[in-house]
């Protein structure tokens, strides 16, 4: 890297790490190029890392192969230092997952749909009572835990997505666009108890359309296309050695004005 206080945090992040992914590739059938193309990436313990890249950049596949979710074509995935496959239910444990898409029950109210996941968690007796009154101050419902779902706004759903994600404690927080369509209040909520989890040494990893917030949180982060990341630091530093003024910039010129809604 370019100065030497950069040097020192790189070896910081490769000296303890909490995700390691070699060389990964997956390519979905009937597709002319590969998802993700010899992915490699290293996050250090207690590091807020956002993942940012266009539609179609393979940022929702890389996540699912690090959370175990989906297996890699090929290359190795280790997490603080375990591999899935001899530690998978260890890993699955200690990582918590909250996908894009909300998974949810409409028809439950929020209490009951926190009740539910605590019990495939295996929470059982006070420690499950514990974790549901902890998840809905998380998530700012309590005057509404009693409610179905299905009246709660999309700021609302958000929330308590992600408060579920976190009912094991994680070490490891996987976020795909936890704040997409969101109200600012519940964004900025979001934001304020993220910032909290990292500094109890969670690791969060973050995929983002918002760009500002990637700039705002994450202590690093890596912009991805066609399955490979094309530049990587901490954000102030990316800008430094740059003529822009913002993420955004350095993004469009490294992935196009091109749209990827198609």
């Amino acid at each position: 890297m370019g100065s030497t206080a950069c040097m020192k945090v790189s070896q910081a992040y490769i000296a303890d790490p909490a995700i390691e992914a070699e060389a990964l590739s997956r390519h979905y059938k009937g597709q002319p190029e590969p998802a993700v193309d010899r992915f490699s990436l290293t996050i250090a313990k207690g590091e807020f890392y956002g993942l940012l890249g266009p539609n179609g950049a393979g940022k929702t596949t890389i996540m699912s192969m690090l959370a175990g979710l989906q297996p890699p074509d090929s290359g190795a995935v280790r997490i603080h230092g375990m591999r899935y496959g001899r530690h998978t239910r260890l890993i699955q444990s200690k990582i918590g997952f909250v996908p894009q898409e909300l998974a949810l029950y409409q028809r439950l109210t929020g209490m009951e749909n926190i009740w539910y996941f605590a019990r495939l968690l295996g929470l059982r007796g006070k420690e499950i009572k514990s974790r549901i009154e902890q998840s809905l101050e998380f998530c700012q419902l309590q005057d509404r835990a009693r409610q179905p779902v299905a009246t709660y706004s999309g700021g609302m759903k958000r929330r308590l997505n992600l408060a579920i994600g976190l009912l094991n404690d994680p070490w490891i927080l996987f976020l795909d666009e936890p704040t997409v369509g969101v109200d600012t209040q519940s964004r900025h909520l979001i934001h304020q108890q993220l910032r909290r989890l990292q500094q109890t040494g969670t690791t969060i990893l973050y995929t983002t359309h918002y760009l500002e917030e990637a700039q705002e949180l994450c202590s690093r982060v890596g912009i991805l296309d066609q399955g490979r990341i094309l530049k990587e630091g901490a954000p102030e530093l990316l800008l430094q050695r740059s003529e822009y003024q913002n993420l955004e910039e350095i993004f469009l010129e490294l992935t196009g004005n091109a749209l990827r809604d198609h």
